[in-house]
């Protein structure tokens, strides 16, 4: 089942999706996926995107990608489910269904613009969460979020629904986190990272420790292009000198303000969010592992202390997807 995983189709490292389902969204995911399945490639062709054809060489590689589905699957039985989804400009449709010659579910999504364009696609079996012996971990540093204003949970929590993040070894518990504003992401058409309501906004250290690795001149991306190649583009690793190691990507380019080696404590401005990296939009990246080594380490639960969720106040816990947070100060004895 490894063959059927569209990397060179799969565009967006951040699928944006938050809002409810909208039906003109849906038929339109809807009526793309019969398009792929029906072997209409040359229509489908027409609606990608530049990004997307150069991504994929020419018309005739999708198409041979597609007649391979059609032999590995055979026909589509029975739609599991599916849902679209929205926020800023982009939408994310997910549609989960039953094969002829497969036993498990495959997943089929599509991201795609107002004006129709499809910018991601992606065509894999359905994904369970990573098995962790960490399930009933409590984290040891006192963690604050890195952030002083309000921002929203993109994707976060210990479920693949909540995190997509969940389904690997080492980001098992990770977040993507970024500024809403009236269910979008940013203002303007989005084509440019100052569109972005988080882009250049200040991130602090979520807690004491030693700065082992960063980086600060990958240059940031063109929202909705990628750089694969330095995934966490700019970036922090913190040591907390106790087992756990703190992740920090996507930094905007130049703006990191800490070096290897320094002993900061927590709070500590460390950069501007950006985005840099294997990411289609600004946002903050941040996971918690017992390895200072990127891809090689187990995930840890990340337990905040001192915040605000949806408004309402959290002395320890764990933010998850679709609520909007900040922290606020420890109440004093």
């Amino acid at each position: 089942m490894k063959t059927l995983l569209l990397s060179s189709f799969a565009l967006l490292c951040l699928s944006l999706h938050t809002d409810p389902n909208s039906d003109p969204a849906l038929q339109r995911g809807r009526e793309y996926s019969i398009l792929f399945l029906e072997g209409k490639i040359d229509q489908l062709w027409e609606l990608m995107s530049k990004e997307m054809r150069q991504a994929s060489g020419d018309v005739n590689g999708l198409k041979a990608f597609q007649s391979q589905v059609s032999v590995q699957l055979g026909k589509e039985k029975r739609i599991v489910s599916d849902e679209a989804r929205q926020a800023g400009s982009m939408t994310n449709y997910s549609r989960i269904s039953r094969f002829e010659k497969v036993d498990i579910p495959i997943a089929i999504n599509m991201n795609f613009g107002q004006d129709g364009t499809i910018h991601g696609f992606t065509l894999t079996p359905v994904q369970k969460a990573h098995q962790t012996k960490h399930l009933d971990y409590r984290t040891k540093t006192p963690l604050r979020l890195p952030f002083d204003e309000e921002w929203f949970i993109f994707w976060g929590g210990r479920s693949i629904a909540e995190n997509y993040h969940a389904a690997t070894r080492d980001q098992r518990f990770a977040y993507d986190i970024l500024i809403m504003k009236d269910g979008k992401s940013h203002e303007g058409d989005g084509k440019k990272n100052e569109d972005y309501y988080c882009f250049g906004k200040k991130v602090f250290s979520p807690g004491a420790g030693v700065v082992v690795a960063m980086a600060n001149d990958v240059r940031d991306n063109t929202p909705g292009q990628l750089n694969p190649a330095q995934a966490m583009g700019n970036h922090v690793i913190l040591d907390h000198e106790n087992g756990e190691y703190s992740f920090l990507a996507h930094f905007k380019k130049g703006s990191v303000q800490v070096k290897k080696g320094e002993r900061i404590e927590s709070g500590v401005f460390l950069g501007q969010c950006g985005n840099s990296g294997n990411t289609t939009e600004a946002h903050i990246h941040y996971h918690l592992q017992t390895t200072k080594d990127f891809g090689n380490g187990d995930g840890l639960p990340i337990q905040f202390l001192n915040y605000t969720a949806d408004g309402k106040p959290v002395k320890r816990g764990e933010p998850v997807k679709g609520q909007t947070v900040q922290p606020t100060s420890p109440e004093k004895d």
